[in-house]
């Protein structure tokens, strides 16, 4: 079978000798991955800052495709993902955040587990229990973790659409601009100094190209960046900067680890290759997953909400 065929779908991790890479060491096509990552990084904010409800459906959006792949590649390891209702949910769940707040999202994910409880009802019995499971596994991972990006806008008080107000950005708004440029920074910096200096794998067996050096320099940039958005974006000491920065990057490298297992275990090296450099969503989304919950629980703490 040719894999070439199969660009959409996840690719295939390949067995025996390899052919010699162009791409660095650390796997990726920089100037691809440098070029899509702006575009993505530019859109977000862009519609974070000046169209609130437009970065709910731009999220949204990333959460649908990240949902896709997941039903992609669990479809070739023979698991089938209930795809209408975990889809149903993944749409639900960034608007109820959006609109109702934590008390909606946490009602949401209870009725999209139900209704993949109850889809599967009136399908077969064969394999009903890792299809629940996958289902339920997809639900949280993915639409749950990332809706809690959208949460500090429904605490601002659900602008309208079109632009903030009288052109004030709310406080929440720059908090999720922060996290995003926490997560970005630790991906970059890692990503630079993990491909000039990385020698001590931190999981070989996980993921082999993350290194102790790499970890270092995510941790390094994003403590710079942390410490100057507190002080010209959040108004906070630069202290709660560091607070993020290290939590951020912990969640992030967490994520990404958590995305490698998930791929090591389903036998492919990437969920998909729509996005040139990256692979798929889901290879770029696997750390926002895990920060967006993160972000909130430490924003609340250091505000004391």
């Amino acid at each position: 079978m040719g894999q070439a065929q199969q660009a959409p779908g996840p690719r295939v991790r390949a067995r025996g000798k390899q052919r010699s890479n162009p791409t660095p060491k650390a796997g990726r096509n920089l100037p691809a991955a440098t070029a899509v990552g702006l575009a993505m990084l530019f859109a977000v904010l862009g519609g974070l800052l000046f169209l609130p409800l437009g970065f709910v459906l731009v999220t949204t959006t990333f959460a649908v495709f990240g949902v896709w792949e997941i039903f992609r590649a669990l479809e070739v390891s023979g698991t089938r993902l209930p795809v209408v209702p975990v889809m149903v949910g993944t749409v639900g769940m960034p608007l109820a955040a959006y609109f109702g707040g934590l008390e909606s999202l946490l009602f949401a994910l209870l009725a999209s587990s139900v209704a993949v409880l109850l889809w599967r009802t009136i399908e077969s019995a064969a394999g009903s229990a890792r299809s629940i499971f996958a289902g339920v596994f997809t639900l949280a991972w993915v639409p749950f973790f990332i809706s809690f990006a959208i949460l500090p806008l429904h605490a601002m008080g659900n602008a309208p659409v079109g632009l903030w107000p009288g052109g004030v950005i709310p406080h929440g708004a720059w908090q999720i601009a922060t996290m995003l440029l926490l997560v970005v920074s630790n991906d970059t910096f890692g990503y630079l100094v993990g491909a000039s200096f990385g020698k001590h794998p931190m999981a070989p067996k996980i993921s082999p190209k993350k290194s102790w050096e790499g970890f270092a320099g995510s941790i390094g940039g994003a403590i710079a960046v942390g410490v100057l958005a507190c002080l010209f974006l959040l108004d906070k000491p630069w202290w709660v900067g560091v607070v993020l920065a290290v939590g951020m990057v912990a969640a992030a490298t967490t994520g990404d680890f958590a995305e490698s297992m998930v791929k090591r275990e389903l036998g492919i090296k990437d969920m998909s290759s729509i996005l040139p450099g990256h692979g798929g969503v889901m290879d770029r989304l696997d750390s926002i997953v895990f920060a967006s919950p993160a972000a909130f629980i430490l924003f609340t703490a250091v505000s004391g909400a």
